[in-house]
């Protein structure tokens, strides 16, 4: 089948999804000027052909998109559960603290697919000394830290 052929998934399909996001950052940012959309055009094939030219970067932009892919449907999943307890959630109805919690949980996942995906997950953990026990130690500490951000910023809130 065309869809697993190597030529497909780590040639055809980085480089078009490279060039029509630059291509479209191009037109609406302006950059390099209005009207300049042949421009724009040979920036974008240029970035995407450097892209699949090197293999790092075109390595971590294939292992990167199934986690998106997987991380959209878990987002869509959550706001049709969420969307039959509390109702419309489009436009300014949504509620700010459900955008902050987005906000956070895409910024983590996002943090940790790149990490994982890059290798440079492992290094890390590895810097930590790769037990547990270091782990538990981190997490300790930012428990500690969060909780006395939550009292400190909590109490100033109420004198307010």
């Amino acid at each position: 089948m065309i869809f697993d052929n190597p030529f497909f998934t780590e040639m055809l399909l980085p480089f078009l999804l490279v060039f029509v996001v630059v291509f479209a950052i191009l037109q609406k940012s302006k950059i390099l000027g209005e009207g300049k959309a042949q421009v724009d055009a040979m920036v974008a094939l240029v970035v995407g052909l450097i892209l699949i030219g090197v293999p790092g970067p075109r390595d971590i932009l294939v292992g990167i998109m199934p986690w998106m892919a997987v991380g959209v449907a878990v987002i869509l999943v959550f706001l049709i559960l969420y969307g039959f307890v509390a109702g419309d959630l489009s436009g300014a109805g949504t509620p700010a603290w459900l955008k902050n919690v987005f906000m956070g949980l895409a910024t983590l996942f996002t943090l940790g697919v790149v990490l994982f995906v890059s290798g440079l997950g492992s290094k890390l953990w590895d810097s930590f000394g790769g037990s547990s026990d270091v782990w538990m130690n981190v997490i300790m500490i930012v428990l500690v830290l969060g909780a006395m951000a939550v009292a400190i910023f909590g109490a100033k809130k109420k004198k307010d």
